[in-house]
């Protein structure tokens, strides 16, 4: 039974959907320390706030000093659509349209806001004994204000009884998230990330594992506060995901993708996944819908990967859910365009 794109779409509203990668809605408004409100120190605050949101979006500590924002370098304002104060923070909203294209122009690659959830198992360490961050607890909130600081979308366990025993220092500090995943599917996270963090003398010290899909990877970072740790753990996080999801200018173009095992509920979160690349559903056979989208095939397949959706040879025949036991075989398929990547559920 072929399905129609308007069906799928007027339909849409009837289904709830746990999705997984998370699109970051204040991804281009910066919060940055201030102790006035004199024009120095607001000068000073902008320059900051722009270097934030350009590590935030290009992973890259230098991009600052790429010579073609030289101009926005001196004058920041040039990227801002307004500014506010609360408190002691300078609350910066830069112009996304404005900001993408000076980066384009500099030739600098770009993360989208949709971006990978990361589940967070935080365990402090102290005289006292330790304690595990949950998702209800005034003591995360450093950490939630550093994850946005970064651009990251934060999850917190409810760090229950059930989890603090599962929470300890041998399982957060395992090479494999072994013991972690069953506890963490609840939460339908992209990433986990463990972090035992310890003080000790006047210093806090943290250790921190990273699992997303196939990849691992680890750290350290130290600082004087919790504030500060929380903040460099973060950052070191966002350094190590740019480089799975950036993308260079030039680098994309036209693609053709084809996804098997497709229903309703699916075809939201695949909506959502692509959306960063202009995706235009072309149409739907039984449970596979091909999509056309402007991206590269390495962004694709880092950004597909957040939902589980297996790569296929693209030469493979599509399977055909309809097809009945025993009948006759289908043709040997056309070798397939070189701008199609095929997935599968």
């Amino acid at each position: 039974m072929r399905l129609s794109a308007c069906l799928l779409a007027s339909c849409l509203a009837l289904f709830s959907l746990s999705a997984s990668a998370e699109m970051v809605s204040d991804l281009y408004q910066v919060r940055e320390a201030v102790t006035s409100q004199q024009p120095d120190e607001r000068n000073a605050a902008l320059g900051k706030a722009l270097e934030t949101l350009l590590l935030r979006l290009t992973g890259d500590r230098k991009a600052l000093q790429n010579p073609a924002l030289a101009g926005v370098r001196q004058d920041p304002q040039q990227l801002v659509s307004r500014f506010s104060y609360e408190g002691d923070k300078l609350v910066v909203d830069f112009d996304p349209l404005t900001t993408e294209n000076k980066l384009r122009e500099a030739g600098l690659p770009q993360w989208g806001s949709n971006r990978p959830a990361i589940l967070t198992w935080w365990l402090n360490s102290t005289a006292e004994g330790s304690s595990l961050l949950g998702d209800a607890q005034e003591a995360a909130a450093p950490l939630r204000q550093a994850a946005q600081h970064r651009g990251l979308p934060l999850r917190l366990p409810l760090a229950d009884l059930s989890e603090q025993m599962v929470a300890t220092p041998e399982n957060l500090g395992a090479t494999q998230a072994d013991a972690l995943q069953p506890i963490s599917e609840r939460y339908a996270a992209d990433a986990l990330l463990a972090v035992q963090a310890h003080e000790d003398g006047g210093q806090w010290q943290a250790q921190w594992r990273l699992w997303l899909a196939d990849s691992r990877e680890q750290g350290t970072a130290q600082a004087a506060d919790l504030n500060a740790l929380s903040d460099a753990v973060m950052l070191a996080v966002s350094e190590r995901l740019a480089p799975r999801f950036v993308v260079k200018p030039g680098s994309a173009s036209a693609m053709t993708v084809e996804v098997q095992g497709a229903n309703l509920a699916r075809y939201a979160e695949l909506e959502r996944l692509l959306e960063p690349f202009a995706a235009r559903l072309q149409q739907v056979n039984g449970d596979r819908m091909t999509w056309q989208v402007n991206a590269s095939a390495e962004q694709l397949r880092a950004q597909l990967g957040l939902a589980g959706l297996q790569e296929v040879p693209a030469d493979a025949a599509p399977l055909d859910a309809s097809a009945q036991p025993g009948s006759t075989a289908a043709p040997t398929p056309a070798p397939a365009p070189s701008n199609l990547l095929r997935f599968s559920w």
